[in-house]
């Protein structure tokens, strides 16, 4: 069997994605990371419970560590998105626009996005950076403890992150985004244990201000510190489903143990997968996975170091 151009192909520059590189390239394996710029990790304004980082870091900060490390090794990291995965009988097949390249395995790191409130993107960001709009309660929950806090979101899926957030703090609102609420009495009888409040929808308008955020509906203008969308998200799959990988019901991308998909020398890693959305979590796949690879692609071919000249 020929040796294809590299032997991995790592498509997202996140935590997985940069963890994988900087695994498969301390095996000595040839690793190209394509990154199209979007990693969801980006929007920490700081995270106060990654390892090894007294006092937080920004997300930003952690990626460019992450890059840098990952350059020591020699990882080649291009900018791009790609668009293409064919999965040939002895390789993949990968393409970005800048003409395809050919790999023995292939690793989705590829995320997934959180679903916005209807706001407008620069007052959104401004707001995502003053802690003003939270999307994790795992990640930032303390920071919101005693105050003023309000999930936008109805049915199992707002009713359930406002009882999360309420061991944080007492005053905790649930508004529907889109009109009346849409809860069960399970959900509504949860609320009412919890001491949520409920409010109906539409949020007409979400304003940030100096030190607190302004959500308006119909009936009221109600102030927080913080609010969490509860909205859902949207799991980057089209590659996978390119490729022929096979989905799991909630449309995450489906591994084994040790993060293989249903298509051979094809991985997965990080948000993309079904799973707690951390970076530790993250982390943690990825380098299952680049392990994973190195034992299967040295099951293909012997990976034998040359001997150094003196």
């Amino acid at each position: 069997m020929s040796k294809a151009e590299h032997d991995c192909v790592i498509v997202g520059g996140g935590p997985a994605g940069l963890t994988a590189a900087i695994y498969l390239a301390r095996f000595h394996l040839g690793v190209l990371l394509v990154d199209a710029g979007n990693s969801r990790a980006a929007w920490i304004p700081r995270s106060y419970n990654c390892p090894g980082f007294p006092g937080g870091i920004s997300g930003t900060g952690l990626l460019k560590r992450m890059r840098a490390q990952a350059e020591e090794f020699g990882v080649k990291q291009v900018s791009g998105t790609v668009t293409r995965i064919e999965a040939g009988e002895h390789h993949f097949t990968i393409d970005w626009g800048s003409g395809p390249v050919q790999a023995s395995a292939v690793l989705l790191a590829t995320g997934l996005t959180n679903r916005r409130p209807p706001m407008d993107p620069e007052l959104h960001d401004r707001a995502l950076a003053a802690g003003l709009i939270r999307y994790c309660p795992v990640c930032d929950g303390y920071e919101v403890t005693d105050k003023r806090v309000g999930v936008v979101g109805t049915g199992s899926r707002g009713a359930s992150e406002a009882a999360f957030l309420r061991s944080y703090t007492a005053d905790m609102t649930l508004i529907a985004p889109d009109g009346p609420h849409e809860l069960d009495a399970a959900d509504r009888a949860l609320a009412g244990e919890y001491g949520i409040a409920l409010v109906d929808g539409p949020c007409d308008a979400i304003t940030p201000l100096a030190a607190a955020i302004r959500v308006s509906t119909p009936g009221c203008e109600m102030e927080f510190d913080s609010i969490y969308p509860a909205l859902g998200s949207d799991v980057h799959i089209e590659l996978a489903r390119q490729a022929g990988a096979r989905l799991a019901e909630d449309g995450s991308l489906s591994v084994d143990a040790h993060q293989r998909t249903t298509v051979p020398g094809l991985y997965a890693a990080g948000d993309v997968v079904l799973g707690l959305d951390q970076i530790s979590h993250a982390m943690g796949e990825a380098g299952v996975a680049a392990t994973t690879i190195r034992n299967d692609l040295a099951r293909q071919r012997p990976l034998i170091r040359a001997a150094c000249d003196e």
